[in-house]
């Protein structure tokens, strides 16, 4: 699956908004919008939080690491 999808996938395991799941990783709501709408994508500060809150809620991260990296990999 591709970043975006994982990124939505997380959020509504953990059964929040977008909104919501923007304050518990202190970013805008907006950035949690254009992740999931594939118009830009986490930096590795926003990963870490993604990373920490995934943890805390018994979520895998693993799919969305990978998912990460190969996008991060495609970039450069």
């Amino acid at each position: 699956m591709d970043l975006s999808s994982e990124i939505r996938i997380i959020r509504q395991k953990a059964l929040m908004t977008q909104e919501a799941f923007a304050k518990e990783l202190n970013v805008a709501f907006s950035t949690v919008n254009r992740w999931e709408a594939g118009k830009t994508y986490p930096n590795i500060s926003a990963m870490k939080q993604i990373k920490i809150f995934c943890d805390k809620n018994n979520i895998s991260f693993d799919k969305l690491q990978n998912a990460w990296l190969s996008k991060t990999k495609e970039k450069k």
